[in-house]
């Protein structure tokens, strides 16, 4: 059975834009013909895709939701295909959409895009920024190229690399009444914990290390921001655990302070993830060798370095 991808076109621009009327004005045609499509594509696989309430609204069946996991990556397919030919043919352009958690997209990836731009300026890469949780939704959904993330991800389809080493400071206000000394398990459980948000890596990574050397920190307030919480710390709320490469000028200011755990070292991986059996575009392919490169022109920021 021959699978007709107009009409899988149609039903993609339907479930992802939510309504029948939507997804006709984003095509340039009328809702009838969309609707239309929709029930032939149905027709032809003999199964409903599509239950309609009684109003305006419907919702995907389970049949439904599975051909649209499929058709976005027959399509991303589709995008990768069209940018080798063109790029085996001479034509220096494509496309390259990049998902970042937030402290990869504002301290770890800029200079990558500025190696990558330079290198290739007919192409302008994309950068989607949110949560760990969030950034491997859209991988899944094919709606990035790349995901550069700060935490660990446990799922069959996506394939995940190693990527770099993110040091992480415990911070306090500068007056904290805290030891300046080597700070014990027991006291870190005493403050008010300043934690990320659910499915954010940096509290993947706090909880992990938190557990590991037995400190009990259970979240007093949640932002979704390091850097609203690194100025909330700063004026004397609570206690946090945050990536080094975020507080770093902070630090070096004395507008935080920060606590050695003993002769711990706190640290995180940083990964890079990709889809499983799905090829990545030549731009794709340029931007994972300038990530992987060794020795590069490529630094970490210069607050990293001084941080150290």
């Amino acid at each position: 059975m021959a699978m007709n991808l107009h009409l899988l076109r149609l039903f993609v621009a339907v479930a992802e834009a939510g309504s029948f009327s939507r997804a006709a004005e984003g095509l340039w045609i009328s809702q009838p013909a969309v609707s239309k499509g929709i029930r032939e594509l149905e027709h032809q696989l003999d199964l409903t895709l599509i239950e309609r309430g009684a109003g305006k609204g419907f919702r995907l069946t389970e049949a439904g939701t599975s051909l649209l996991t499929h058709a976005r990556g027959i399509f991303a397919m589709e995008r990768a295909a069209l940018d080798d030919v063109r790029a085996r043919v001479g034509v220096q352009r494509g496309s390259l959409t990049i998902g970042a958690s937030t402290t990869v997209a504002s301290y770890w990836l800029p200079p990558y895009i500025a190696a990558f731009c330079a290198a290739y300026p007919a192409v302008v890469p994309r950068v989607t920024v949110g949560n760990t949780q969030w950034v491997c939704e859209q991988l899944l959904e094919c709606r990035i190229d790349l995901a550069l993330v700060e935490g660990r991800v446990d799922e069959e389809r996506i394939e995940v690399s190693a990527w770099k080493d993110d040091p992480l400071a415990v911070v306090v206000a500068p007056g904290s009444k805290l030891p300046r000394r080597a700070v014990t398990a027991e006291a870190l459980g005493r403050p008010n914990w300043i934690l990320r948000e659910p499915g954010s890596g940096t509290r993947q990574a706090t909880e992990a290390l938190c557990e590991a050397h037995g400190i009990a920190a259970p979240p007093w307030m949640e932002m979704a921001s390091n850097e609203a919480i690194a100025r909330t710390v700063a004026s004397g709320v609570g206690i946090s655990m945050l990536p080094r490469v975020v507080v770093a000028d902070m630090l070096a200011l004395g507008t935080l302070r920060e606590l050695k755990l003993g002769g711990a070292v706190l640290s995180r991986p940083l990964y890079r993830m990709a889809l499983k059996n799905r090829p990545l575009a030549p731009a794709a392919l340029k931007m994972v060798e300038l990530l992987e490169r060794k020795g590069s022109s490529t630094h970490a920021p210069r607050t990293q370095q001084t941080a150290r």
